[in-house]
């Protein structure tokens, strides 16, 4: 993969997380199915899992600012530590089905 093609996934998966955050405490009736592809996505692309962290770590900073610009308390941001565990969860669970085949 190219260094091109990598910024160009990397900055797909960013906007596929965000729709994830986004929708996270919604109630989306598509949303597992959007995590399923995020978790093929990074799985097929062997992105490692520091790389989703920082990923989100970007995001919430994003919101954050966003927040803060606006005058509000970003104490809720915390809460989406959870979209983080979940889809690390789901990507563990990736990684087990592949070793256990």
């Amino acid at each position: 993969m190219t260094r091109a093609d990598k910024q160009a996934l990397l900055q797909q998966l960013k906007s596929d997380y965000r729709q994830i955050l986004i929708n996270y405490f919604t109630t989306d009736k598509t949303l597992k199915e959007k995590i399923d592809k995020f978790i093929n996505a990074v799985f097929c692309a062997n992105i490692p899992v520091p790389q989703i962290i920082e990923i989100h770590m970007d995001l919430i900073e994003e919101f954050s600012k966003q927040l803060k610009l606006e005058g509000r308390s970003d104490e809720s941001l915390l809460d989406y530590r959870l979209t983080l565990i979940d889809v690390l969860a789901h990507l563990c669970e990736a990684y087990r089905s592949s070793i256990s085949k």
